[in-house]
């Protein structure tokens, strides 16, 4: 069956996020909720509480839909006067209460509407689904699944599934695919159990690391010192995480799962009840969401405001304070656990329970070792499964440790007798199952990950910041390994580098380009920790020579005789952005935040980003007529660091263009991006030609720097922010030029490259740069 409309019934966050999301991959759905009493009392608009779901969802940040257009694919609707249109919807996705009753009650009436072969899923995150199927048709069941999607649906990539005895295979297969593919989410299949993987034991770990530092007299601040980064666990640690979700929240999973776990569950062993979170819950101290939660931001008299962190002995705010633990210092888990202070035997105990009781759920909960690791990492974003975890501190170890302390070994453990739950033979990653064997893991169509790559090969060059990879049929992948893929000369050596090795991509090994890695960040611009250096010594004609070179760099790329393909996903900004820019082809990651945010360090665009903005905006062919409009769309982008939180809006600012493509699944990404560059070569690619363009000079220029002026008089502009956006003017304007004359891409090249030398030679760039380093903020001077 293949899906082409969908609908989502209940628009409350969850609800109203997965129809955002569904929107977002361009697929039309409905949107259906209750007609309030209120509104039946006195009439009204009978869909008012799904249309205020999307008006909501339209103003809230971060934005459930990757563009404002995508809410037009969203038709709002009620259940008494919508329900007969379901009769023409592929699949219809239940969001409504976790009560079973009314779920039932639901599941009747669109069990009487719906078509044959539609299929129904619900969005539980505690219910299993034999409870949900008891009193419903057996037509009904054959088209029943679970998709539990996290929240917020947009951003977490984690859909656990549960195929009930009934489901239909093809239905079940169907569905997979498209939230894999379309959704572009991580599917995992989970049993039909409570709270299935990720709540199952995400929950058990934050109850044990609750109770834990309640029981060693931790602070919050040094829980989450220890319980965040340390473990690899979100940065927010535990007590920061359930301020995130909301305390409220804790207590209603904690009921649902106590509802419906066996007996003998550890879970029911480590459970408490905590006073404090009630009283907070009460005061209305839900976290973030709320007046405050574990931390809370107080504001003081000046304006300033002061973080406090709660006492969890006494109850109450205190300022909140850096933990002071050697611990939190520690390289690696073993590390970690091993280390003698308060926080090492903190983290052992969390972690020595948690793991046991993750290990103890398999095969319970899922099939295999790696369905668990991979739920942790997409649902709770852990940078390691549990059984990775069990690997980093050897199992062998683990046992010894479990073994002394008297607590019981689990049956996976035991299993592993020694052996690690992963390892790579020949070339191919595999895991232990529950047979005691090990097996390949097996990757789906369409996957292609440079980790399995680099598995098993060697690189083709590499050097401290850059590797180049064969990803096979003859395409050769960039990969950028710097600290946060920060661009430096090993970089632009390393682009050189391919550039020479594919030479005219027809004559050697190699015919295509991918810039492609598989990091939380494509790139987030220029290194500037070196760029500082070199300016605190004055090194201008090196800094200078940093600049031309990258701009030759890029130049060159973007008119090679092969076909390069830039694979981004996450932060693509200034650099990063700029290779973008300079690409044959994009293929991004839906969830691409990209931009040319130079000005927030005093810089501007100086590898090709003004130059390139200037010009597509300027040959556009749907932009208004006259010679203004291109520039001034090009200095508002760029004077104000106008960052695109979607593939979809940096086709708006024209980072990307019509041709350019967006994958949704990040693991698909790779192998999206070569397929581009194989068919720019079986299309017999050839570079662009060099065109030149026609710019207004200085009439243009005053008239921009005009407008920031009249910012600044309003407050809205800093003084450096007006000699900052001088410079850009100049750049797009074209400089001494005038409309008679033609501008070449070299011409502007060099415009950027002057100014850039002069801004950064100003006392208030370099306090813009200092502080980025310092804080990781834009000062604004």
């Amino acid at each position: 069956m293949q899906i082409k409309s969908c609908a989502v019934i209940g628009s409350g966050v969850m609800g109203s996020g997965i129809a955002a999301h569904i929107a977002n991959a361009g697929i039309p759905v409905m949107l259906l909720d209750i007609v309030p009493q209120s509104v039946k009392d006195n009439g009204g608009d009978r869909s008012v509480v799904a249309k205020t779901a999307i008006e909501k969802m339209l103003k809230t940040d971060p934005a459930p839909f990757m563009h404002k257009k995508a809410a037009s694919l969203v038709t709002p609707g009620n259940l008494e006067d919508d329900l007969p249109k379901l009769a023409d919807v592929d699949w219809i996705v239940e969001a409504i209460v976790e009560n079973p009753a009314i779920k039932a009650d639901l599941y009747k009436k669109l069990d009487g509407v719906r078509k044959a072969g539609s299929v129904v899923s619900s969005n539980t995150s505690t219910i299993p689904l034999n409870i949900l199927l008891q009193g419903q048709s057996e037509r009904f069941a054959a088209d029943f699944m679970i998709t539990h999607f996290f929240n917020p649906p947009r951003y977490m990539r984690l859909l656990e599934v549960v195929k009930g005895e009934k489901t239909r295979d093809d239905a079940f297969q169907a569905v997979s695919a498209f939230c894999d593919v379309v959704l572009g989410k991580g599917v995992v299949r989970c049993k039909d159990t409570p709270g299935f993987i990720a709540n199952r034991i995400g929950t058990y770990f934050m109850q044990a690391a609750v109770n834990e530092a309640i029981d060693g007299g931790l602070t919050v601040e040094e829980a989450d010192a220890i319980s965040g980064k340390p473990m690899g666990l979100p940065k927010t640690g535990t007590f920061g995480l359930i301020d995130l979700v909301g305390l409220d929240l804790m207590p209603l999973i904690s009921k649902s799962l106590l509802s419906t776990l066996p007996q003998d569950d550890d879970y029911r062993r480590i459970y408490r009840d905590n006073p404090l979170a009630a009283k907070m819950i009460a005061e209305g101290y839900t976290g973030r969401k709320g007046k405050g939660g574990f931390y809370r931001q107080t504001k003081l008299p000046d304006g300033k405001r002061l973080r406090e962190a709660i006492d969890l002995r006494t109850g109450e705010y205190r300022k909140s304070g850096r933990a002071s633990l050697e611990s939190a210092n520690a390289k690696g888990l073993r590390a970690l656990v091993e280390t003698k202070d308060k926080g090492g035997q903190y983290a052992w105990r969390v972690l020595s329970q948690s793991l046991s009781y993750a290990a103890d759920l398999v095969p319970q909960i899922a099939d295999d070792v790696q369905s668990v690791d991979e739920a942790m990492r997409l649902g709770y974003n852990w940078k390691f499964g549990p059984f990775e975890m069990i690997d980093q501190l050897g199992t062998g170890w683990f046992a010894e440790m479990l073994a002394a302390e008297g607590k019981p070994v689990p049956h996976m453990v035991k299993l592993a007798a020694g052996r690690s739950f992963y390892r790579t033979e020949g070339a191919k990653l595999q895991f232990l199952g529950t047979d005691g064997d090990y097996h390949d893991v097996v990757r789906p169509e369409g996957v292609l990950l440079l980790s399995d790559v680099k598995r098993g090969s060697k690189p083709v060059a590499k050097n401290g910041s850059a590797s180049l990879w064969d990803i096979g049929d003859g395409v050769l992948c960039l990969e950028f390994t710097s600290k946060m893929n920060a661009l430096d000369a090993d970089i632009m050596a390393m682009i050189r580098k391919s550039m020479e090795i594919i030479g005219d991509g027809k004559s050697g090994s190699f015919k295509a380009l991918v810039v492609h890695n598989e990091a939380s960040n494509f790139s987030v611009g220029a290194n500037l920790g070196l760029a500082l250096f070199a300016l605190n010594i004055g090194l201008w004609p090196q800094v200078e020579q940093s600049v031309a070179d990258g701009q030759q760099t890029y130049k060159a790329l973007k008119y090679a005789p092969f076909p390069t393909v830039s694979a981004p996903s996450g932060m693509a900004l200034g650099g990063g952005c700029e290779i973008l820019l300079h690409s044959s082809a994009i293929q991004a990651h839906a969830e691409l935040y990209t931009g040319l945010v130079e000005v927030g360090v005093g810089l501007l665009p100086g590898w090709g980003g003004c130059k390139e903005m200037v010009f597509r905006h300027t040959i556009n062919k749907k932009r208004p007529g006259g010679p203004m409009p291109p520039i001034a769309t090009a200095f508002e982008m760029i004077s104000t660091a106008k960052v695109a939180k979607s593939a979809f809006e940096a086709r708006d600012m024209l980072v990307l263009r019509p041709a350019d493509g967006i994958t949704f699944n990040k693991d698909r990404l790779l192998a999206d991006a070569k397929k581009k560059a194989l068919e720019l070569v079986a299309a017999g690619y050839t570079p662009p030609e060099e065109v030149k363009i026609r710019l207004p000079g200085p009439g243009a220029r005053a008239a921009l720097e005009n407008a920031v002026e009249g910012f600044a008089a309003q407050g809205k502009a800093t003084p450096h922010d007006v000699v900052v956006s001088g410079a850009v003017a100049t750049v797009l304007s074209g400089g001494d030029t005038d409309i008679t004359v033609e501008v070449s891409e070299d011409d502007l090249l060099e415009l950027e490259r002057k100014h850039f030398m002069a801004l950064v030679k100003t006392k208030g760039t370099i306090d813009r740069i200092e502080h980025m380093l310092e804080t990781g903020k834009p000062l604004r001077n």
